[in-house]
């Protein structure tokens, strides 16, 4: 194998295709990036058996080949190069990369013995790249860390037509982000349940792409355990959880009576001043009134915060807590200026939304329930 590649181009290639490979593989070659030459074009790939990533560039071929090197390294060697033309070129057990006067000098592994990507789902349809990236931060925040419940660190996507709904929950926090994509087929509905992390590594990663396809089947089909992405020569799989994701949809009210509007930005920066004195197992409180919300954190001789905030509330007062990081994760994925609180009681969940004016519109397309923090103690 023989070639030349823009330094650039290969740098992003090696970084996006290597960022699956496992940092302890179970086998060896799990380590490698595998990289086949043909035609005019250069395409990376690795494989952890769950999931796969596939990139395919523009190069010059002097001779087609294959090769499988060492992944992180290749790609800490493609970052550092000068900006020139890199040259690859594989001379028996060895793959040299030269570019300027820097040459480097990787062992290959055996390419025979590395597992062959798994094929792409059908295409189910299309959504827009930055549409489909914001959803998912707004979304993976409420995903659970705890590896010992699969299915609660997993975002559950559902397909229903042309709506697309992603959901999380570590059973504290539940987000909940209803968007519009293009399906090839309108009478499409099934579901899928993604390890949030594997989503939101693809969603960002995709973002300078246009639109993004969506590889994905109808629940029982022989391809059913996998979905895919694909966009601007990116393709890349992964196995779905298995399990059925709890019917957390019902947690949000019919209905409340407790409405309270607060600007974000404004309460976002006071939860943070306040829960300066609170650690992870302390409280922010928040009392409501007619035109005013009052916070304030911390007990009897430790240190304690307060500040008032303007708020603007329909219904009885009301008082309640909530742990402060999950608050602050809430608002933050808001992208309103003002943020509505519902309640129905203290004790119950409390469900914010966004708004663009005192008044307005609400804005229910992300909707972030919250457990008070006795609940959640």
């Amino acid at each position: 194998m023989k070639l030349r590649v823009d330094r650039d181009v290969l740098a992003e290639a090696v970084t996006w295709t290597a960022r699956s490979v496992p940092a302890r593989p179970p086998v060896p070659v799990l380590a490698g990036v595998r990289l086949e030459a043909t035609g005019a074009s250069l395409v990376l790939a690795s494989f952890d058996y769950e999931v796969s990533a596939r990139c395919e560039v523009a190069a010059d071929i002097e001779e087609e080949g294959l090769v499988l090197v060492s992944g992180r390294l290749l790609a800490e060697i493609a970052k550092a190069l000068p900006s020139k033309p890199v040259d690859l070129e594989v001379e028996g057990s060895k793959m040299t990369v030269s570019c300027g006067s820097a040459r480097f000098s990787l062992a290959a592994m055996a390419a025979e013995d590395y597992p062959a990507l798994p094929s792409m789902p059908g295409a189910a349809g299309t959504v827009d790249a930055h549409d489909l990236a914001q959803a998912v931060a707004q979304v993976s925040i409420a995903a659970s860390r705890d590896e010992t419940l699969p299915l609660l660190t997993s975002v559950q996507i559902e397909v229903d037509g042309e709506s697309l709904t992603l959901m999380a929950t570590d059973r504290y926090r539940l987000a909940v982000r209803e968007m519009t994509w293009s399906p090839q087929d309108s009478s499409l509905s099934t579901r899928a349940l993604l390890k949030a992390r594997t989503l939101s590594d693809v969603a960002k990663s995709l973002t300078s792409a246009g639109e993004v396809t969506v590889a994905l089947t109808e629940s029982g089909s022989p391809s059913s355990s996998l979905i895919g992405f694909e966009a601007g020569g990116r393709r890349t799989t992964s196995l779905l959880t298995d399990g059925d994701y709890p019917p957390v949809l019902r947690l949000f009210p019919e209905s409340t009576s407790i409405h309270a509007t607060v600007g974000r930005e404004e309460l976002m920066a006071a939860v943070r001043r306040v829960s300066l004195v609170a650690d992870r197992a302390t409280p922010i409180h928040m009392a409501f009134t007619e035109s005013n919300l009052a916070l304030d954190a911390g007990t009897g001789d430790d240190a304690q915060a307060s500040e008032q905030l303007v708020a603007h509330l329909e219904g009885e007062e009301i008082s309640t807590a909530f742990n402060p990081g999950y608050l602050l994760d809430g608002l933050g994925a808001i992208n309103r200026p003002y943020v509505r609180l519902d309640f129905t009681h203290p004790s119950k969940p409390a469900v914010l939304t966004g708004m663009s004016a005192i008044g307005g519109e609400e804005d229910t397309s992300f909707r972030y329930l919250i457990m008070p923090i006795r609940f959640g103690a």
